[in-house]
């Protein structure tokens, strides 16, 4: 009988599914996307996304080659100006089971004294130890204006 027992309640404990926590990674996601855009209206985009780089970030940018690692971000910005004129707003996000990786899409906006130009973007998001979200790759590209 106590092999009977024992064996139940192995059985049981290895059978138990972990619980599901994309729904509330995706809004812990979808929040921090928000932060990084508020933080670059008002800093700058790229203080901004320094800030919320993993160490080792993918930043890929149009017509080079991608820029892999915070340090070498940093480091490829350095001498840029930053803006404060590019703003975004996810309009999706999904993150895995597991609650520890997940994407978001959006829309951005970049305005300039004399034209305004859109996009979509993917920004994928792993979580780091204490729940602070940080994006290990950020893309976008051009699209026309939105219709409206």
């Amino acid at each position: 009988m106590k092999k009977i027992i024992c064996f139940c309640f192995i059985f049981i404990s290895c059978n138990q599914s972990q619980k599901d926590m994309h729904a509330e990674a995706a809004k812990e996601i979808m929040s921090a996307d928000t932060a990084m855009n508020n933080l670059a209206v008002k800093e700058g985009f790229h203080k901004a996304l320094l800030l919320y780089a993993d160490d080792s970030v993918l930043k890929p940018s149009e017509g080079e080659l991608p820029v892999i690692g915070k340090t070498s971000l940093e480091k490829y910005w350095s001498n840029a100006n930053d803006l404060k004129t590019i703003s975004w707003y996810p309009t999706r996000a999904e993150a895995a089971s597991s609650g520890d990786l997940g994407y978001t899409f959006g829309n951005w906006t970049l305005q300039t004294a004399d034209t305004i130009m859109y996009g979509n973007y993917c920004t994928v998001w792993k979580k780091h130890p204490g729940g602070k979200w940080k994006f290990v790759f950020d893309g976008g590209n051009n699209t026309p204006a939105p219709l409206h």
